[in-house]
């Protein structure tokens, strides 16, 4: 099994290029299901669960091929994706356990094929995320549903036709699902209370451009006009938000200055605000967003995760990290997933001041973390603690690295090239 070593106190400094998102690939790779033709991603980020849905979409009979990365363009690939003819319409326990993503198959198969069967999802242990929304909204657009030993069952024999969906909760993967499936459903189906993450756009985005007729994109209200079908095109993914909150905790935790290429600000509002009254700071330059940090003038904050354009729940581990060396007392509300505080442990390991009281954790910011072993537990879990390494005294062993493969491009390359002392090693 791999880890991670890392020899903390280096000041980072440089540029580092930011992927595109994982969270916004695996639904547009899903999106080719609705289609005969071509689709071709560009700015394709190579990651763990994007390799788990080729596989699962190769199964299916998708054909799938890869140009990139070029040499002057060292993480950045283009995916060509097309579903002329569909093999098979059973989604696998085997390949959908590792991922939850996976059930995104579930509205455009639906949708295109009138049936499907798709295993129950796996993915990280951070909380119950059942699909009931997804299902039930399904059921709205006339599909008919069936648990039977782990495997939804779903027809539509008739097509879907098109109704009016309120989510009584906020989903994104069922906003997204819902989007898919709509865009081939006989009439209009609006969808109140979706999800207005950037993902959810570039979704929508890539559909209208094979001809889907989506309107109130970027709103909690959007209205999807079906067609009778969907044509190829070329769309590139936008550049993962996450992905550049990390960095950017990177280079404040380390007092460093560095350079996010390819950072699009318009989706970090939440994080560059919260960030900045910790003391990070940020400036706009060419295709990019340069942070660096003081670490003497770090501050304590309080912070509740919601949904966008709220705090993000997948940068509250980072953040956490962060402020464990900040001055003062922070506090962060965790309000969408129930046990996403299982870093908590590992960095209290590292000598973090750390409590846990119901859904919220107090953090006491202390001088300087500690290196020692630990280990990851979820993916955002496994970098807050990388991140932690980075400005620990000592070495920093973290290991059951697997789960970073799933969401960060080569981020060992990536932190190395910035000036980081770390290393990956087999146990």
């Amino acid at each position: 099994m791999e880890r991670i070593i890392i020899s903390g106190g280096s000041r980072l400094n440089g540029t580092v290029r930011i992927s595109g998102s994982k969270n916004a690939a695996l639904p547009l790779m899903a999106a080719s299901l609705l289609t005969e033709d071509l689709l071709i991603l560009e700015n394709f980020p190579r990651l763990g669960d994007t390799d788990t849905l080729v596989k699962l979409l190769s199964h299916l009979g998708v054909e799938i091929g890869f140009d990139g990365p070029s040499e002057d363009n060292t993480f950045e690939s283009v995916i060509s994706l097309r579903a002329a003819g569909i093999t098979d319409t059973a989604a696998p326990y085997d390949i959908v356990r590792k991922m939850r993503a996976s059930i995104l198959v579930l509205g455009p198969l639906l949708a295109r094929c009138g049936r499907v069967t798709v295993s129950l999802p796996g993915g990280c242990a951070i909380g119950t995320r059942p699909v009931d929304l997804h299902l039930a909204a399904l059921e709205s657009l006339g599909a008919q549903l069936a648990l039977r030993k782990g495997y939804i069952h779903a027809r539509a024999p008739k097509g879907l036709t098109g109704t009016n969906i309120r989510f009584s909760s906020v989903s994104v993967g069922a906003t997204e699902n819902l989007l898919m499936a709509a865009s081939l459903a006989k009439g209009t189906t609006i969808l109140e209370n979706a999800a207005r993450e950037p993902e959810i756009t570039d979704l929508a985005q890539c559909l209208c451009a094979m001809g889907a007729n989506i309107s109130g994109i970027g709103t909690s209200r959007l209205v999807v006009e079906g067609v009778n079908s969907l044509h190829g095109a070329r769309y590139r993914i936008l550049p993962d938000r996450i992905e550049t909150g990390t960095y950017a905790i990177a280079a404040a935790i380390t007092g460093g200055d560095v350079k996010l290429l390819n950072a699009d600000k318009s989706t970090l509002h939440s994080q560059t605000e919260s960030l900045s009254q910790v003391g990070v700071n940020f400036k706009t330059v060419d295709n990019g967003l340069n942070v660096s940090c003081d670490l003497s003038g770090l501050k304590s904050i309080s912070i509740t995760t919601q949904p966008y354009p709220g705090f993000p729940t997948d940068m509250q581990a980072q953040i956490m990290a962060l402020l464990s060396t900040a001055r003062g007392t922070s506090a962060i509300s965790e309000a969408i997933f129930e046990n996403r505080f299982m870093h908590v442990p590992e960095l209290c390991r590292m000598g973090a001041d750390i409590t846990i009281r119901g859904t919220t954790a107090i953090i006491n910011g202390i001088p300087r973390l500690k290196g020692a072993p630990v280990m990851a537990t979820d993916l955002r879990a496994s970098v807050s603690l990388v991140l932690a390494g980075l400005a620990a005294e000592g070495q920093t062993v973290v290991n059951r690295v697997y789960h970073l493969d799933r969401g960060y491009e080569c981020l060992v390359e990536k932190l190395f090239a910035l000036g980081a002392d770390i290393r990956r090693d087999d146990v």
